[in-house]
């Protein structure tokens, strides 16, 4: 028997903008309180001595140390760019707003 009601498969389905016939909503409420079920079981099967992880595997952050390094300057970047204002690239507005 099915631990979710067939109101609130609706009411899911309503938030989901879902519309479901009487037939789905009765088929679904049994299959949702499986997943339901599935996903508790889960809880159960996990050890304390087991840490909470994101990934299964170990990962390791492959960007670059930020570093200070010779760059270019503001005029040399701006060389090229077909309008500038105090220092920056200017683009039209695309916003009316302020």
């Amino acid at each position: 028997m099915s631990t979710l009601s067939r109101d609130e498969v609706a009411h899911v389905a309503m938030l989901a903008r879902i519309q479901l016939s009487d037939d789905e909503l009765d088929h679904l409420a049994g299959q949702l309180d499986q997943i339901v079920e599935f996903v508790a079981g889960v809880g159960e099967i996990a050890a304390d001595d087991i840490p909470p992880m994101s990934h299964p595997l170990p990962l390791s952050n492959v960007t670059r140390p930020d570093e200070v390094r010779p760059s270019l300057t503001a005029e040399q970047a701006l060389s090229g760019a077909p309008a500038s204002e105090l220092q920056r690239f200017e683009v039209p507005r695309i916003l009316d707003q302020d």
